[in-house]
């Protein structure tokens, strides 16, 4: 790691007031991001402004392709050839980008992809907010894979945690998510960036020899070192099952290898890369979970909670791809039940169950989005759990 004033002089240091959308661009140059293909989608849409004004101002490239499908695969070709890429996009555009999201992990190819949930499906709710991509996040691509995505509950966690989606990208070698919702990304608020305080994690280039180079021979950590094209290393990229020179090999054997590698860099560091809040956890007789915006309007419902002399602790999920399973584990024994409000019918409330496990009850509060959750609708649930 080293100090993000030593790649880039350009950050917007100081105090500033910013909505989420722009505190995500910012985040980006930040960590080093030079290059942005998008296409206009509310409402991501102050994300790619921001990028385009301010990527060429600093020597980068901005570019605005005919599609969502075709911004992830440019954002892909870009790291490939050297820089950090990113592209931000919302529901219907998420949904189009994810057979090159696939190919970003088949590839090990590093980049962050930002999602700005607007209701759904279809064209729904341009834009008012929603939680509804949550799954789609974890499944929208096929095959056995693992992937790492964040939840920010406030401009200033846009702009950070999009400096540590580029850092976990290029640690992991994957495409990492921001799974932010409308009302994130549209706050305005106080954001603070301090350059002396922000780290980057460099891409970790080969030191071998040309002739001794093999493209996809993991590490200790394993994860491969990444030569990029035009550096004089043979490289050799595709979507297909590969060994580790990088060519097809449509074996078992090497099939059995590679999704395993894949799938175990990030299992084998779960605890490494799971980051959660939790208020008031260890006296609380209740749980709420949650994660964007919902921690904003529950952090209400559980002051409504105490003032009744109900006890009520929050965990809230900032990172909610891996789950963060161990808390869950930890408190299920011990509380009357966990709450978890959400702006969609429910997804990772069924994560939350299945953690449980039947330990305790787990109950949903549902929002079909457009809006927020009133904090009165959550505790009447918190009143339910305790009866």
């Amino acid at each position: 790691m080293r100090r993000s004033t030593l790649i880039d002089p350009a950050i917007l240091a100081g105090e500033h007031f910013l909505n989420g959308d722009v505190a995500c661009a910012e985040g980006a140059i930040a960590a080093g991001c030079r290059f942005f293909a998008g296409y206009p989608i509310t409402p991501q849409s102050e994300i790619a402004e921001r990028m385009a004004y301010r990527l060429p101002r600093i020597g980068a490239h901005f570019l605005q392709m005919e599609d969502e499908l075709a911004s992830m695969a440019a954002v892909l070709g870009a790291v490939w050839g050297g820089v950090k890429a990113m592209t931000a996009t919302s529901g219907p555009g998420f949904s189009l980008m994810m057979e090159n999201i696939g190919l970003g992990i088949m590839t090990e190819t590093p980049c962050v992809v930002v999602n700005i949930q607007r209701g759904g499906p279809s064209t729904g709710l341009p834009t008012a907010t929603s939680q509804g991509d949550m799954m789609q996040a974890r499944w929208g691509t096929h095959g056995n894979h693992e992937i790492i995505a964040y939840a920010p509950s406030s401009p200033q966690e846009m702009f950070d945690l999009t400096v540590k989606a580029f850092n976990t990208a290029e640690r992991y070698r994957l495409p990492v998510l921001i799974m932010a919702d409308e009302i994130v990304g549209h706050m305005m608020e106080r954001v603070l960036i301090d350059p002396d305080k922000i780290e980057v994690f460099a891409r970790r280039k080969p030191t071998v020899p040309y002739e001794e180079y093999v493209p996809y021979k993991p590490g200790k950590d394993l994860v491969p070192e990444m030569a990029s094209a035009g550096e004089g290393y043979r490289v050799h990229v595709t979507g297909l099952t590969h060994n580790e020179l990088g060519y097809p090999d449509m074996t078992v054997e090497a099939q059995d290898r590679l999704i395993n590698r894949l799938t175990q860099k990030i299992r084998k560091n779960i605890d490494k890369i799971v980051e959660f809040e939790e208020e008031g956890v260890d006296e609380a007789e209740v749980i709420l979970v949650t994660y964007g915006i919902n921690a904003r309007t529950s952090w209400r419902a559980m002051e409504l909670a105490r003032e009744k002399g109900i006890k009520v602790g929050m965990l809230r999920l900032i990172t909610v791809w891996p789950f963060p399973s161990k808390p869950i584990i930890k408190l299920a024994t011990k509380v009357k039940g966990f709450v978890v409000p959400e702006i969609n019918l429910g997804q990772m409330v069924l994560e939350v169950e299945r953690v449980v496990a039947g330990k305790t009850v787990v109950r949903l509060v549902p929002h079909a989005g457009g809006g927020i959750h009133r904090p009165e609708d959550v505790l009447a649930v918190i009143e339910e759990v305790v009866g």
